[in-house]
């Protein structure tokens, strides 16, 4: 929708799909940077200190530990933690594979195969922000695995479940784009033409895994976008 274009996420106007004493989880915007960066943008963290500042009327610094980040054309879940001992045990967490982490993409050309799992070794080109998958390991390449599925076909596009095994620099973006499938609006993978509002339709939908203190297990689902794509699904 055009008038969803570049809104991005204030105190006033986060997503917020959970909250307790200890983690705060965030539906992320298109255009939302999780973490500072050279842009010198605000980055999520600092909104939601400021939310939490306001909200809980704390004097003083706000403790807020970003546990993973998302790209920043990417929307949906990005979990953070609100205590030095859930970011001890989401980081343990995330590093152990302990979560269970659902995607959805859009792409124009459909894969050959309704589902398949996809795996090639991702190098990391620093100087253009990419990734590169290869079928075989080559120097300074990591492994990386995925499983997709189709769900939804639609009129000129294909709706991915994708669900991630390693958590690599630009991983889905890269590994759908070596099959030939690249998500829409991801210029920097191969995608025919941007999105009206700079992002690509990748949207991180649901996230599992065990409350850091607690030890409840957490299903966390987040919204897609406003737009005439993702409403189709």
């Amino acid at each position: 929708m055009s008038n969803n274009l570049k809104i991005t996420s204030s105190k006033h106007n986060l997503q917020i799909l959970h909250e307790d004493n200890h983690l705060i989880v965030i539906n992320k915007r298109v255009g939302d940077i999780v973490q500072g960066d050279k842009t010198g943008d605000k980055p999520l963290s600092d909104v939601v200190k400021e939310y939490i500042k306001d909200k809980y009327n704390k004097p003083g610094e706000v403790f807020l530990g970003v546990v993973h980040r998302l790209d920043r054309p990417t929307t949906g879940i990005v979990v953070f933690a609100r205590t030095s001992k859930a970011l001890t045990r989401l980081n343990e967490l995330f590093k152990n594979r302990e979560t269970h982490k659902t995607y959805w993409a859009v792409v124009k050309n459909k894969p050959s195969k309704k589902e398949d799992k996809l795996v090639h070794f991702l190098k990391r080109n620093e100087k253009n922000n990419t990734s590169k998958a290869h079928l075989k390991e080559v120097p300074e390449s990591k492994i990386a695995s995925l499983d997709y599925s189709i769900i939804k076909e639609l009129q000129h596009y294909t709706v991915l479940e994708i669900a991630l095994h390693t958590g690599r620099h630009h991983q889905i973006r890269a590994q759908l784009s070596a099959i030939g499938s690249p998500i829409k609006g991801d210029l920097k993978y191969g995608a025919e033409r941007s999105n009206p509002d700079g992002g690509i339709h990748l949207h991180a939908r649901k996230l599992q895994f065990m409350h850091p203190v607690s030890r409840e297990p957490l299903m966390i689902e987040a919204p897609t976008p406003d737009d005439p794509i993702w409403n189709a699904i």
